[in-house]
């Protein structure tokens, strides 16, 4: 999966273009790209990597809107069928961001799906092949809706949701969406992170765990050594060993030990003795 970014001078939308099929994507890209309303085009090449994209992975504008209050991208053009998460899983996904961005579907599915897309809260729905003129159309309504959205207030970190974010694993072929709230701890592995979760399963994802450390600190979660990243709230024991302090996550059966490094000890311990800077559940 890939990732790419196109810009243009003019002021305008930014917005993300999603497609499975590499020349349907740049058909897309190219008609978006033709429009004075829109600045910069991002695309990617299914629903997992749209995911990451409007989370702010690839990109400091989005994740800067984001913080802002603002959506991520100003409109998200996608095809439905698509392998793994569909256009209409991703639909569902974005309905649930604080600030969601406008959806337009871009597809050769049968009318019939339609009906099934503005369910899902689509803005407008294009049947394949597409022309300049229709996709105008669809980028007016984008520029009304955005136009008519007025500008949400960030929110205080301190009461950001600590379950809000969702995170797409690929398993056995298929895409899983793991909510944040239910991730344990993070462990790091070279340039990827395994998420350990509630339910004693784990995930391998494409993402260094200093980059969760970052984005995860407001959500309750700390680092207590190189390779590792706990969620604070679910610490039951700080306790000292032969080889220095460890944390216990969890009780019973259940209960995780995991080293603290010297580094992190102190802030470890003041963070305990604190409350967390958002709740959590």
């Amino acid at each position: 999966m890939r990732c790419t970014v196109s810009t243009q001078d003019n002021a305008g939308l930014l917005v993300l273009a999603v497609d499975d099929e590499a020349p349907g994507l740049s058909e897309i890209k190219y008609l978006l790209e033709s429009s004075p309303h829109i600045r910069r085009v991002l695309t990617a090449f299914d629903a997992a990597e749209a995911l990451r994209i409007l989370r702010g992975d690839y990109d400091v504008e989005v994740m800067d809107r984001t913080r802002a209050g603002r959506p991520p991208v100003d409109a998200v053009f996608a095809d439905i069928n698509m392998p793994g998460l569909s256009g209409t899983d991703l639909a569902r996904v974005l309905g649930a961001f604080r600030a969601p961005p406008a959806l337009v579907f871009v597809t050769g599915v049968e009318h019939s799906e339609a009906v099934v897309a503005f369910e899902v809260g689509a803005l407008d729905f294009v049947t394949k092949p597409i022309n300049e003129d229709r996709i105008n159309k669809a980028i007016s309504r984008v520029v009304e809706r955005v136009s008519a959205t007025p500008v949400a207030q960030p929110e205080p970190a301190p009461q950001e949701p600590a379950d809000e974010e969702v995170i797409p694993v690929e398993l056995g072929g298929t895409i899983k969406l793991v909510p944040r709230a239910t991730v344990r701890y993070v462990e790091a592995q070279g340039d990827y992170a395994r998420l350990h979760t509630n339910d004693g399963q784990s995930h391998l994802v494409r993402i260094p765990l200093a980059q969760l450390e970052e984005r995860w600190e407001n959500a309750g979660f700390v680092r207590i050594h190189r390779s590792f990243l706990v969620a604070l709230p679910l610490v039951t024991e700080l306790r000292m060993t032969s080889n220095g302090y460890a944390v216990v996550i969890g009780s019973g059966d259940d209960a995780k030990e995991l080293p603290v490094s010297r580094r992190h000890t102190r802030e470890l311990k003041e963070r305990i003795v604190r409350p967390p800077k958002s709740s959590w559940g």
